[in-house]
């Protein structure tokens, strides 16, 4: 008879669990014509470990076999996790030197490249995305491309960064109005825009320090 999971985690600890085996104790029970295993199994094949674990409790309770009672197990669990053992991986992003350190393979670049940082609310940085390459006005950088990631990975924040291959890091009027552009549509979705940052290969301008933003 195969051993359950409880019992190999009271003979092993849980390291000696497979992840399908830990996640089928946390569900409990499959549902119909699927048993707990085949669930945990199935579920782990989808969907990345990094991805179902950090999925926000409304899409995850959504999920066939989850719904919204295993799902704030999951998520109080994952939560309970990081705050106890402190293992979040986010590097927390305070100041500009910390945003620029982030985008230094475009200070050189011969192009213009508009990056945009997603943060959580403890600014701690959830991903990066490379939202365009070229001239940078309203027409190429488009709200829908800018907010999409961030709605996609729950971000409470973003953060805006550009290079100047000029060098001269101030602001054009483009700059500027594009900025606005994005700060109005972030507050619609009540995801607020922290910083706008143009970077060079020696300098940087940040729109919050000088009172821009």
């Amino acid at each position: 008879m195969k051993e359950q999971p409880r019992e190999k985690l009271a003979r092993l600890g849980p390291e000696g669990l497979k992840n399908s085996e830990l996640l089928a104790l946390l569900l409990r029970t499959g549902y119909k014509g699927k048993n707990v295993f085949t669930l945990a199994e199935n579920l782990l094949q989808k969907y990345p470990k990094s991805e179902l674990f950090e999925m926000p409790y409304k899409n995850l309770s959504k999920i066939k076999g989850i719904g919204k009672s295993r799902a704030a197990v999951i998520v109080a669990g994952c939560e309970l996790s990081k705050r106890l053992f402190n293992k979040s991986t986010h590097l927390q992003i305070i100041k500009p030197l910390d945003v620029v350190a982030q985008v230094q393979e475009i200070i050189s670049r011969k192009k213009e490249h508009f990056v945009a940082l997603y943060l959580n609310a403890r600014n701690e940085l959830l991903r990066r995305e490379f939202i365009s390459i070229g001239i940078l006005d309203a027409s190429i950088v488009h709200p829908r491309e800018v907010f999409g990631p961030a709605i996609k990975h729950c971000a409470a924040s973003i953060i805006l960064v550009h290079n100047h291959p000029s060098g001269n890091t101030n602001p054009s009027e483009d700059d500027r109005n594009l900025t606005k552009k994005l700060i109005d549509s972030g507050e619609i979705l009540g995801i607020e825009v922290l910083d706008h940052i143009i970077v060079s290969s020696n300098d940087y301008f940040s729109f919050k320090d000088n009172g821009i933003l």
